[in-house]
Parts: structure tokens; sequence; C-alpha cells
């Protein structure tokens, strides 16, 4: 089994939820050297998180920010944690609800993701700032 690792960063984003995919594959061109494996994308931070969705209609996009914002909506005067901002805890919690990795399954040299599927960065932070990825591949080489 072999096994790569790459670092990508990201430029900083507005908040909301950005595809990435293209970014992801540009960062790990050794994924075409698998014909059957995984591959693990983590975020190293606690207020932006990454899932994988709809890839093709924007408005997609949109209503998962406006559904984490109801959710998890900013100024809850019961959050204690506000040291930087009232977007602070509420991110933190996003966070954690979508979680801090992706993992999809690499065939033929390729992400195995279904047509319609793309691997997105969600920021919570209204001024999140760049963010670093870790990109782990494993599997079996071509």
């Amino acid at each position: 089994m072999e096994m790569l690792q790459y670092s990508l960063t990201l430029p900083g984003r507005r908040r909301g939820f950005h595809l990435i995919t293209p970014e992801v594959l540009r960062a790990a061109p050794g994924i075409t050297r698998f014909r059957c494996g995984m591959c693990q994308v983590f975020i190293r931070h606690t207020s932006a998180s990454l899932t994988i969705n709809e890839n093709a209609d924007p408005t997609v996009r949109r209503d998962f920010e406006t559904f984490f914002n109801k959710a998890v909506p900013e100024n809850d005067p019961d959050y204690v944690h506000n040291d930087e901002g009232p977007d602070d805890m509420p991110a933190h919690l996003k966070a954690a609800i979508l979680g801090s990795s992706v993992l999809i399954p690499v065939n033929s040299g390729r992400l195995a993701l279904g047509m319609w599927q793309g691997i997105y960065l969600c920021e919570h932070r209204n001024h999140g700032g760049s963010r670093e990825l870790v990109i782990t591949c494993w599997g079996e080489e071509i």
C-alpha cells in the first residue's frame, strides 16, 4: 500500500459554502497513481469545516448558509465564548456539526464522487482568513 500526503493553503474567503474540489485535485496530483484507495481531506481549524454536497446549483450553497444561520444564530446571550466577536461561538458550533474532514474513495486514479458532488469549504467566520488543509491519499497503485 502506498501513502501520500499534501498540504494546501486556501486563500481567505467570505463567509459561506465554497466548492474547492478543483483546488484539492491540483494540490494532490498523486491521486492519479491509485487504482483503488481513499483520500481524506482534513481542515486544521475549529471555525471552518468540510462537507460533500451538490456541486452544480449555487442556490444550494446559499440555502446551506441560510439554514446554519437559523440553526446556530449569532448574538445568543447564552454563549459565553465570544472573544472574537458574535460569529465566534456560532462558527465553532457549525464546524462541530459539519466536521473537520471528508473521506472519499479513489477509483482508477480519480475521486469517486458522484456526478453532482463536490467538496465544500464551509467558512463560518465573517473574516476567517486563509485555511490550511491536509490531504492524505492511500491505496493500491495502478
